[in-house]
């Protein structure tokens, strides 16, 4: 069995081992070493990176049937004995967000008697968040920022955290956060009279060199709660970020950043009115378009048809345009819009008989998009057509129509 020197020493970041094994894993070279620092993936921590010699490991993990640990390559290794190099970066990131996690779901125990029932460390240092799902389901404000004054009060106070393994005869007398599921030996991890709990992952050894803890989203999930954080680096880059965005706000809005959930707010009322004078304004213009068109109605066997196709409309706008037309007495609306999406829309007045339900569905079909409706209205879209094509449907629909009249 591989010796496992992360266990003892997550600081370790190079060292000498001899394959004991040659594999394939998805179709690339992996060994087994008679020693390794490299962490496979468990435990909701992601695997280190680094290199064997001249080949890069790609992934690392752990085989099930028994518990070695797989070493994926970049290439293979003609040499017996090989130098280890860990990636120092990532590990140590690796090491503050874990061992922040400890801190983070002790301090909801305490805080809120709220536990956690899974973590997930993302392993993108600029991008990537780390997890915990709790058992509670509604988290306010305040409560938040009482769980971080109390995390963040463990790493200002850089408490020593160590890890040691022990018996399950003297399991019982450690007071642990969450039994282990393993027997035999188990692997404590240990913030000064803080917390404790089985970990086999690798950890920083005093909390101040976690740097600050923060709470960055939360997300419902039934009846538990997600909790997205970040610690050290990551904080301080989602610090950064999230800084210069405020900034840039405040200053194209000429106000302080103090200032902007004022000034969101103005905006939103000017946006609110604004888009309610848009609204009328369109109105009346579809009043006055509408009265156009059936002043120029084109008139044929008693009945007037209307055909028009509009640029960049829905088939709300459409709607709305067909019931200032069809108040006219034998009148029949053929309306397209080009868009997102193709609008179809036709509509007649009360007074007449034509199906134009199953003519929409006709017409539809040649733009390949579908709809129905009743005989007096009715709607379909689909796939984004030209003005042109519309245009060519609608006349389609129209000539129908005349060839049903004669």
């Amino acid at each position: 069995m591989t010796e496992r020197l992360y266990y003892f020493d997550s600081y370790l970041h190079s060292f000498q081992a001899r394959i004991v094994e040659r594999l394939e894993v998805n179709d690339h070279p992996a060994v087994v070493l008679d020693r390794s620092a490299f962490y496979p993936a468990s435990g909701g921590q992601p695997a280190d990176r680094g290199t064997l010699n001249q080949a890069r490991v790609v992934d690392v993990i752990e085989r099930e049937s028994d518990g070695e640990v797989l070493h994926v390559l970049s290439e293979p290794i003609a040499a017996a004995d090989v130098l280890g190099t860990i990636d120092s970066a990532r590990r140590f990131d690796l090491m503050q967000q874990h061992t922040g996690q400890h801190i983070l779901s002790q301090a909801f125990i305490q805080s809120l008697e709220a536990e956690t029932i899974s973590f997930h460390l993302n392993d993108d240092r600029r991008d990537g968040a780390a997890t915990i799902d709790l058992s509670t389901p509604d988290l306010k404000p305040e409560q938040i920022d009482r769980v971080e004054d109390l995390a963040n009060s463990i790493v200002y106070e850089n408490r020593p955290v160590s890890a040691r393994f022990v018996s399950e005869a003297e399991l019982k007398s450690i007071p642990l956060r969450k039994p282990p599921t393993v027997t035999g030996s188990i692997r404590i991890v240990t913030i000064d009279r803080f917390d404790g709990s089985a970990c086999g992952g690798t950890h920083v050894a005093r909390t101040g060199e976690v740097g600050l803890i923060k709470i960055t989203k939360l997300e419902r999930r039934g009846h538990d709660t997600r909790v997205e954080f970040r610690c050290g680096q990551r904080a301080l880059i989602d610090y950064r970020r999230k800084h210069a965005v405020l900034n840039t706000v405040a200053a194209d809005l000429t106000v302080g950043y103090w200032e902007l959930d004022q000034a969101v707010a103005r905006l939103q009322a000017e946006n609110k009115s604004v888009r309610k004078q848009l609204t009328e304004a369109d109105t009346h213009l579809q009043q006055y378009e509408a009265a156009e068109l059936l002043n120029a109605v084109d008139r044929y066997a008693g009945l007037g048809l209307i055909a028009r196709v509009w640029p960049d409309r829905d088939a709300a706008y459409l709607k709305r345009f067909a019931s200032l037309l069809t108040v006219q007495p034998k009148t029949i609306a053929l309306l397209g819009a080009t868009g997102k999406a193709t609008a179809l829309v036709f509509a007649r007045s009360k007074d007449l008989p034509h199906d134009l339900a199953a003519l929409l569905k006709a017409t539809a079909a040649r733009l390949n998009s579908q709809g129905g409706g009743s005989p007096a209205l009715a709607q379909a879209g689909g796939p984004p057509a030209t003005a042109e094509q519309i245009k060519a449907a609608i006349d389609w629909a129209t000539d129908q129509l005349k060839n049903r009249t004669e």
